[in-house]
C-alpha cells in the first residue's frame, strides 16, 4: 500500500513502505519536515527529518541517509551489469546509468575515459555502483573473475533478436557508442550478441534507448516482478 503524506501531517514511513510519490504528485515531489517525535533508526538523516526530503526517491527510502539506501539497494540488486563504451565522450551514458538505477542493474561499467557527463544520470549514480576500465581488457577480466557472460548489444550479421533471445542471468550487458557501435574488441569478447528489431529508415537508435530496451528484456526474463516498487 502507498504511503503518502502532505507537508502537514504526520509521515508514517516505515523501512517497508513502498510506493512513489512521484507517480501520483508530479507537481510537489517529495515530503516536509518530519512532524512528531523523531525516529531512532540510524538509517534516518537528522537534516532530512529537519528541513525535509524532496529527493527522488521512493517512499521506502524517505528521509533516509544516502549511506543506507546503498546498503538497502545492494539487497535488491539483480545479477545482471551494463557496461558502456566512452571513447568518444558519449552523452547518453547518463541515461544508461539512470534507467540501470531503475532496473537495480548490479554496477555500471564505463569503458575508456573515465570523465562522463553525469546530468543525465539525474543523481542517480550516487545510490549505483560504478566501476571503470580503461580498455575493454579489464571489463573482459572483471567478467571472467565474476563468471559473467558478455552479451554484446549491436545490429550486426550474426546477432540473434533480442525479442526471441534468452539472456544469460549473470551477465554483462554491453554497448556501444553513439554512431560507431560496439568497439572490434568488444564484440570479439562477447559470448553472445543480440540485436534490436527496427522498421523505419534510421541505421541505429540512440544508445540510451538501446541500453533500456535490452535491459528491460532482461527484466522480463529474470525479475521477479513481485518486488518492483
Amino acid at each position: 500500500m502507498n504511503r503518502r503524506t502532505s507537508q502537514n501531517s504526520t509521515p508514517a514511513y516505515e523501512p517497508e513502505a513502498v510506493g512513489p510519490t512521484e507517480w501520483t504528485h508530479r507537481d510537489d515531489v517529495g515530503v516536509g519536515p518530519w512532524e512528531g517525535p523523531w525516529p531512532t533508526d540510524d538509517r534516518y538523516d537528522p537534516e532530512l527529518l529537519e528541513h525535509g526530503d524532496r529527493r527522488n526517491v521512493v517512499d521506502r527510502y524517505r528521509y533516509w541517509r544516502r549511506e543506507a539506501i546503498v546498503a538497502d539497494m545492494d539487497a535488491r540488486r539483480h545479477p545482471f551489469h551494463v557496461a558502456i563504451e566512452n571513447f568518444q565522450h558519449d552523452h547518453n551514458i547518463g541515461t544508461v546509468v539512470r534507467t540501470a538505477n531503475a532496473f537495480a542493474a548490479q554496477a555500471v561499467h564505463i569503458v575508456g575515459k573515465r570523465r562522463w557527463n553525469r546530468r543525465g544520470a539525474m543523481v542517480t549514480d550516487r545510490y549505483q555502483h560504478l566501476h571503470h576500465h580503461a580498455e575493454v581488457s579489464g571489463l573482459v577480466q572483471f567478467a571472467a573473475d565474476h563468471g559473467l557472460t558478455i552479451v554484446a548489444v549491436d545490429n550486426t550479421p550474426g546477432a540473434r533478436p533480442i525479442e526471441t533471445a534468452s539472456l544469460p542471468r549473470e551477465c554483462v550487458l554491453v554497448f556501444g557508442q553513439e554512431g560507431p557501435g560496439l568497439s572490434e574488441a568488444a564484440q570479439e569478447a562477447a559470448s553472445l550478441v543480440v540485436s534490436i528489431a527496427q522498421f523505419g529508415t534510421t541505421r541505429s537508435i540512440n544508445a540510451g534507448v538501446a541500453a533500456g530496451i535490452v535491459m528491460h528484456a532482461w527484466v522480463r526474463e529474470h525479475a521477479d516482478l513481485s518486488k518492483a516498487w
